[in-house]
């Protein structure tokens, strides 16, 4: 508790740097966009500025181009990104993290997912009061939000990485993995988490990710040969 009462006080002094401004340079097809926590999506048009807690979504055969101003190496520069068809990008997301405000946040991560384990486990603890002969399978667990929204949301979380926000990719990855189970149970999915560490540099939480997909097993050859040259060549 004590530790996590630290990482609140340092969450109130440090500043999460932003993209300054987000500016819709192009649609084809479904777009919509989502304001803050609500639910209520609506219609997007060329020229609208997004904000931070913005959320874009892209139909079956909807694609967007945004151009974002973002802070890189103490400079603002301007990178005009793609979304393709179905997926779903905070734009909260479409920044650069100092190393400092990523291992704050990772940190916060890795304690939701902890209570997220805790509070599973909980539902599995056997009722005493269970009729002999009664069904013993496993109670009920923790459910998922819907499927397909994660589905979107991992393909939005790709975007991140085939855009180089790796910090902002990992955390979203590792946060897609504790909402929805089933995404961390992929190989491709595990494996793009690991790599997004790694090229945020952070090669613990890396190798910690390439150990799992070892652990975990069911991997092809040719996968488990993959996983143990990222591990080798980490640990030198």
């Amino acid at each position: 508790m004590k530790k996590l009462l630290v990482l609140l006080l340092i969450g109130g002094v440090v500043s999460f740097t932003r993209a300054e401004t987000i500016t819709v340079q192009k649609l084809q097809g479904e777009v919509s966009v989502r304001h803050g926590v609500t639910e209520v999506w609506t219609t997007v048009r060329v020229g609208d500025l997004l904000k931070p807690d913005d959320t874009i979504k892209t139909g079956k055969r909807g694609s967007a181009v945004i151009l974002a101003r973002v802070d890189q190496n103490a400079q603002s520069t301007d990178k005009r990104i793609t979304l393709p068809a179905e997926v779903i990008v905070d734009m909260s997301d479409i920044r650069n993290l100092s190393p400092e405000e990523l291992m704050l946040k990772l940190t916060m991560e890795k304690v939701r997912a902890s209570s997220y384990q805790w509070k599973n486990d909980e539902l599995h603890i056997p009722n005493a009061t269970v009729v002999h002969g009664a069904d013993r399978s496993a109670g009920p667990t923790m459910q998922e939000d819907n499927p397909e929204t994660g589905r979107l949301e991992w393909n939005g979380a790709r975007v991140l990485y085939n855009n180089a926000f790796y910090s902002t990719c990992a955390l979203k990855s590792l946060e897609l993995f504790r909402r929805y189970p089933s995404l961390n149970m992929l190989f491709e999915n595990r494996w793009m988490a690991a790599q997004a560490l790694e090229k945020a540099d952070l090669r613990g939480e890396a190798l910690e990710q390439y150990g799992t997909l070892l652990t975990a097993g069911n991997l092809t050859p040719a996968q488990e040969s993959l996983v143990r040259a990222r591990i080798g060549s980490l640990r030198k």
